[in-house]
């Protein structure tokens, strides 16, 4: 209710700051806060800087103290490098920054019922035990569903429906079930039983060694996981299907209009129409989309796929490291092991998704639908073009996001980071460029317009 928040004495205090222009930071993090102060930013008061790992400690111990005194709720505390050069050296893995890491507290815990639990199915065929509980709260949130994350978990905790349960939220965050009060078990309880076969389509669950989950072997036959992997590979990282959101997804399988992901590239205007708050405009939208996303990147498609453990880094890694999909799909453990930030069980998830007759099946029928990306120009990460350099990017791009240029200039083997140091080999200036291309302008870096930039990128 707008008019209830309204009431409230909101806040915020400043961490960080993201694209700066027309103006220099400091060179150290705590420095910047400092700077946000004067210019009127509130930030926190008991932010401070401190040196050694034993310092670190003292100061989460003296904030765990006065956790409980504080006028707001606090889950933890994050460590950082103050030393802006250093971030920018440490850098990011994905989205999460090296130089900086979480500290959580204990969670708080409370005592309820444990009513019942049901077996949800994930996008992966995950076979995941919920439990339903007497409702709680803890640390300030209602709470009446817990994960208890797969079979070890159940018999290690020992819980029984109609069990009276300590609860906590994970990292204050995600509920779950810390431990069972025996002594209150009642004569009526039930021991949990795994299923064998899947909840939603009924084909056998198994449990490979050395996993503690237990998988649907339904694949994407299983409504469960074909709305998942659908939703997953229209999404913004991966085909980036615009108008093809969960909602949709979840009525399309439902009517029978979609079965796999390559039956996206099937549907029609006319059928789209016909669904609830789907028009004629909408549905033209959607189907024009659809032919727009046609034309993509290899890691986007990759990624896409939904293979475990493969997320965007590693499609990258993929697509930068392998001259096309063949060489993939015929690619073994070993070749997978030599490539960067890939391990065995990577590896195995990899070679076991192209060894799925079904899978090369789908994939093809969307190669066969028109399917398709810019031929790599490298297949050796160290012969690409751009291979050892560091790029940064600032201002406005007219011919593209700069998501999309990122990932092209990755592409070609450059490193692009966020801040402009005396390391960084380019700096791309696109509209209203400011502090960073003024520090390239410095330290005598080549700078790029967006014309040379798509020169480059053509070339």
């Amino acid at each position: 209710d707008p008019a209830i928040t309204a009431q409230r004495p909101l806040e915020m205090c400043c961490y960080s700051v993201g694209i700066v222009a027309g103006g220099e930071l400091p060179d150290r993090h705590d420095a910047v806060l400092k700077q946000l102060n004067r210019w009127g930013f509130r930030i926190n008061p008991a932010m401070q800087v401190v040196d050694g790992i034993d310092a670190c400690i003292a100061y989460q111990q003296q904030l765990a103290q006065q956790r409980d005194s504080l006028p707001y709720d606090i889950d933890g505390i994050v460590f950082k490098v103050n030393e802006r050069s250093l971030q920018e050296r440490l850098g990011f893995v994905s989205r999460a920054p090296r130089w900086a890491i979480a500290y959580k507290f204990p969670a708080q815990e409370e005592m309820t019922v444990l009513r019942d639990v049901e077996f949800q199915v994930g996008r992966t065929g995950a076979i995941t035990p919920v439990a339903r509980l007497q409702p709680v709260l803890v640390g300030g949130v209602t709470v009446s569903n817990a994960t208890l994350h797969n079979a070890d978990e159940i018999e290690r905790l020992g819980v029984h429906i109609g069990d009276t349960v300590i609860v906590r939220r994970a990292g204050d965050v995600i509920p779950q079930i810390v431990s069972v009060i025996t002594e209150k078990r009642p004569a009526d309880s039930q021991p949990i039983t795994f299923p064998r076969h899947c909840p939603i389509c009924d084909a056998a669950v198994e449990r490979v060694d050395g996993e503690a989950v237990a998988r649907c072997t339904g694949g994407i036959s299983c409504p469960a996981q074909s709305k998942r992997a659908i939703q997953h590979f229209a999404s913004r990282k991966a085909m980036d299907i615009e108008g093809l959101g969960d909602k949709l997804v979840e009525q399309l399988v439902d009517n029978g209009l979609l079965h796999t992901i390559a039956d996206i590239y099937q549907l029609q205007a006319a059928q789209l129409a016909g669904l609830e708050r789907m028009g004629d405009k909408s549905a033209a939208n959607l189907v024009e989309a659809i032919e727009k996303s046609k034309h993509t990147r290899f890691a986007r498609f990759l990624y896409a796929l939904g293979i475990r453990e493969v997320g965007e880094a590693t499609a990258q890694t993929l697509a930068a490291s392998f001259a096309d999909l063949p060489a993939l799909q015929q690619a073994d453990e070993q070749q997978l092991l030599e490539l960067p930030d890939i391990g065995p069980i990577v590896a195995a998830h990899i070679t076991g998704f192209f060894a799925n007759p079904h899978n090369n099946a789908v994939i093809q029928r969307l190669l066969d639908a028109g399917i398709h990306w810019p031929a790599p120009q490298a297949v050796n990460a160290a012969e690409q073009p751009l291979a050892g350099k560091i790029i940064v990017l600032t201002g406005e791009l007219d011919s593209m996001s700069r998501s999309e240029a990122k990932e092209r200039l990755q592409q070609l083997g450059a490193r692009v980071t966020g801040s402009v140091s005396a390391k960084t080999d380019i700096v791309i200036a696109g509209r209203a460029a400011g502090s960073k291309l003024s520090k390239a302008q410095q330290l005598g870096i080549t700078v790029l317009d967006e014309q040379a930039m798509t020169e480059l990128l053509n070339a």
